[in-house]
């Protein structure tokens, strides 16, 4: 009887340990740092490629142990959900679906030893060939279970036209502070039997998972054309312009920097404390909603000569008091836009504040703050505490279509567009 016990406890760690493994945008060794996936030479986008085109995206990340270790990647195809696709590699990947990462460096100039790792990708020898949902999976010595990190990315074949536009809401209770997003779907390529089963369609603001819309059904059929027009469907708070910190220099301090110890090695940067801002008037500014930018002012090359500090954020609360039965984290790319252990604050009582320090690169970072109840999970983050929210903000909206055909085993990527609330579309 023990030994059976001992055998389902054993069982149930692994398969929480294989859980934990198959979370998205996750970082499972302490030693990498700065994950980016992006398209070809534009940090600031949605690591997004057509199917059967030329499109390229490149990755980056750096291995802090500093020297050289055999790293392999592969893909894997998901559904509109995330959950693997009921499909073997070789029906998605045409080539090899294990490949090493041959190019690097150590790194120069930098006080912190590094090694960067990057690629463009896909490979001509490891190409998708399905659109949908894939997860970039990064393991040490072609081993699988020596799992490095996961990053989503995006293959889409154009079948479903969309039109977009972002609205004030016609409810006076959101008409000020809140976004409403409208968009038609065009089907006519795909001439869906059943469009509630097999159509499914996702609205992300500033590229956030936590508090994207899923499971919406049209307001109308129009023939071919699908109306999502729902005056509660899409409807997103406006919050505030994205907080920064300039962190390409350790050199000069930047306007939001308090202090640089350089004494000690890597070197701490302690920025100036951030407040709440929901009792302050709406004020525009041009901001990266919620991406970061690997650059430097003192070096050539800022992906291997770039340096690392300790970056220490403090978050100043009303009347120096927690928020009551809630938690405060740090949102933004910068914390590849989840909300976890690892990006949740840490209250201070002798000082009455928030903080969390960071590891970062030499940079340019935007980032926010949003609260959540500590009661349930299913709990969504919001702004209204720490930033308030306003209809007039500048944010960006990605909305994806999904259809799987009746045959079909897993959710083909068939639409995508991003939307400006301020500009129309941003790309």
């Amino acid at each position: 009887m023990k030994i059976i016990l001992t055998s389902c406890i054993l069982f149930f760690v692994i398969f929480l340990h294989a859980q934990k493994q198959r979370v998205p945008d996750g970082v499972y060794m302490s030693n990498i740092k700065t994950v980016q996936l992006y398209q070809q030479n534009n940090q600031l986008s949605l690591p997004i490629i057509n199917l059967n085109s030329a499109d390229l995206m490149e990755l980056h990340f750096d291995d802090l142990d500093g020297y050289v270790k055999n790293y392999f990647y592969t893909f894997q195809l998901c559904n509109e959900n995330w959950q693997e696709a009921e499909l073997s590699p070789f029906d998605y990947v045409r080539g090899f679906t294990q490949n090493r990462l041959t190019q690097y460096r150590v790194s120069s100039i930098a006080q912190t030893r590094y090694v960067h790792y990057q690629a463009l990708l896909p490979d001509r020898g490891c190409i998708p060939t399905k659109s949908g949902n894939y997860l970039l999976k990064v393991f040490l010595n072609s081993d699988t279970n020596q799992l490095a990190f996961t990053k989503r990315f995006f293959v889409v074949e154009s079948k479903a036209g969309i039109a977009a536009q972002v609205l004030q809401p016609f409810n006076n209770e959101y008409f000020r502070t809140h976004q409403r997003v409208q968009f038609s779907v065009d089907v006519k390529q795909l001439n869906p039997i059943n469009p509630q089963q097999q159509v499914k369609v996702m609205v992300q603001q500033n590229y956030r998972w936590d508090n994207a819309v899923r499971n919406i059904q049209p307001s109308f059929l129009r023939g071919y054309i699908y109306e999502y027009n729902g005056e509660q469907d899409c409807l997103f708070p406006g919050g505030k312009e994205y907080r920064w910190a300039d962190l390409r220099s350790f050199r000069f301090e930047s306007e939001r920097v308090q202090k640089i110890n350089k004494t000690n090695q890597p070197n701490d940067v302690y920025l100036k404390p951030d407040g709440e801002r929901r009792g302050l008037i709406y004020t525009y500014f041009k901001d990266l909603n919620g991406w970061y930018n690997i650059s430097s002012t003192e070096n050539n090359n800022p992906f291997w000569q770039s340096d690392y500090a300790n970056v220490y954020f403090t978050y100043v609360p009303t009347n120096n008091q927690p928020y009551l039965g809630k938690d405060l984290f740090l949102s933004g790319a910068i914390m590849n836009n989840t909300l976890n252990d690892s990006s949740k604050m840490i209250f201070n009582n002798e000082k009455g504040v928030y903080e969390k320090t960071l590891l970062l690169k030499q940079g340019y970072y935007s980032y926010t703050y949003v609260t959540k109840e500590k009661s349930s999970r299913a709990a969504i983050a919001d702004v209204l505490e720490t930033d308030g929210s306003f209809w007039e903000t500048e944010n960006d909206y990605c909305i994806f279509v999904y259809f799987r055909s009746l045959s079909g085993r897993h959710d083909e990527l068939v639409g995508f567009t991003t939307i400006n609330s301020r500009g129309g579309r941003s790309f």
